[in-house]
């Protein structure tokens, strides 16, 4: 069964590299991030979570720039996942208008919000990362749309998940999505947080 219901220009894309048919992830859990709710996606390795990822944030964001300040965030767990996921992001965007923009903490935070400032619709970065910009007020959360975070294994770890509890109180409204191999009981306890009213999606 094909895709259904995507942009036009992400259906271009898609027969481009060939995809014609969503993995049984995408076709459960597309229409339901589409419909704006928060959702946890948990599948294995190389069922298509990251092509899910990218999918749904362009359709969210119909495919073109609006304004300067960014309207989907991707959270990662470290600076090469950023560069990876910017690297694919990239391949989606290139025929479009969509500004991606990928920092880490490797990246002096000053040079981060000099560059956020000049307009990004797609920010990809790390917890620390993104909670520096966030305390500093170095990036704008006024138009956030979508917040994905992609092998939330990571918030795990202490560090990581005080910082998306930081970042998570300072964002009025958005939606969240998070994908992860496994629904670890810290993950399932972001449902009294940030992910209320979740829904769940698993293969």
């Amino acid at each position: 069964m094909p895709f259904k219901k995507l942009h036009p220009n992400i259906l271009e894309k898609l027969t481009t590299f060939e995809i014609e048919a969503p993995t049984p992830l995408q076709s459960k859990s597309i229409p339901i991030i589409k419909s704006g709710a928060n959702v946890y996606c948990t599948a294995p390795k190389d069922s298509g979570k990251t092509t899910t990822l990218i999918l749904t944030t362009l359709q969210r964001l119909k495919c073109e720039a609006v304004g300067d300040a960014p309207r989907a965030v991707v959270l990662v767990a470290n600076k090469e996942r950023a560069i990876e996921l910017y690297v694919a992001f990239l391949e989606y965007t290139k025929h479009n208008s969509l500004r991606v923009y990928v920092g880490h903490e490797h990246l002096h935070v000053d040079i981060q919000k000099s560059e956020i400032f000049m307009g990004v619709d797609i920010l990809i970065s790390t917890p620390k990362s993104m909670n520096t910009l966030f305390l500093m007020n170095g990036v704008s959360i006024s138009q956030l749309k979508i917040f994905s975070i992609d092998d939330a294994e990571f918030l795990v770890q202490k560090s990581s998940y005080s910082a998306i509890m930081s970042i998570a109180q300072s964002i009025k409204k958005c939606q969240y999505v998070l994908y992860s191999e496994k629904m670890h009981p810290i993950l399932k306890r972001f449902e009294s947080h940030f992910m209320e009213y979740s829904k769940k999606v698993s293969v």
